[in-house]
């Protein structure tokens, strides 16, 4: 029981300061970086950078599902304390649902953008392999 009653505060702190720290303000955009933000977007992303974004996808998913989880969990401490089981266990598995989906989206989305950025590199080799092997063969 006491075990359990850890688990609860801990999770119950960590959504807590999740909470936090999704509420701090961002400073507002300036018209020099909307002015870089378009000049990026005209050049077109390497396939390393392709790759990166994709591990950044898979991480914003992961992190979207953590905090449906902690609300979910939070959502079920509150109902446990009402002593409403069943909606303690609706709400566990809401947030435990919305993990799953969150997860699952942002794993396929950086998964494809990692493939497009492989495929790009090798573009790249085919390209260098085929310019070299047709000067070789214009020597031989």
């Amino acid at each position: 029981m006491r075990a359990a009653f850890r688990m609860v505060c801990f999770l119950a702190i960590t959504y807590v300061f999740g909470v936090y720290g999704w509420s701090q303000s961002h400073p507002g955009a300036t018209s020099a970086d909307t002015q870089k933000t378009a000049q990026q977007e005209k050049k077109k992303a390497g396939p390393g950078k392709e790759m990166g974004k994709g591990g950044e996808v898979i991480g914003k998913g992961v992190v979207k599902g953590t905090g449906d989880l902690a609300k979910g969990t939070a959502g079920a401490v509150g109902n446990l304390a009402r002593g409403n089981v069943g909606s303690a266990g609706a709400s566990l598995g809401k947030g435990a649902g919305g993990m799953g989906k969150n997860v699952a989206v942002g794993t396929g989305k950086g998964v494809a953008k990692i493939g497009k950025g492989l495929g790009g590199e090798f573009k790249k080799l085919g390209g260098k392999s085929k310019g070299h092997d047709e000067k070789s063969q214009a020597q031989g």
